[in-house]
């Protein structure tokens, strides 16, 4: 899984009752656009995430 800053993070529930979260990667750790990631939910929640199976980059738009 690689990503870029600027890319959208989306975390499927993986369980009835939550809730699909999704973030905007503001930093990438990893050499070569590989986890971890550090996102910004929309709440402003920022977290270092490491995306497993229930996890979807979507690439960002240019000027975003």
């Amino acid at each position: 899984m690689n990503a870029t800053v600027g890319d959208r993070l989306h975390i499927k529930g993986r369980v009835a009752g939550l809730a699909n979260r999704t973030g905007e990667i503001i930093e990438v750790r990893g050499p070569d656009g590989e986890p971890p990631y550090l996102v910004r939910f929309a709440d402003g929640h920022e977290t270092l995430v490491y995306p497993g199976p229930d996890c979807v980059i979507e690439p960002g738009s240019p000027g975003d």
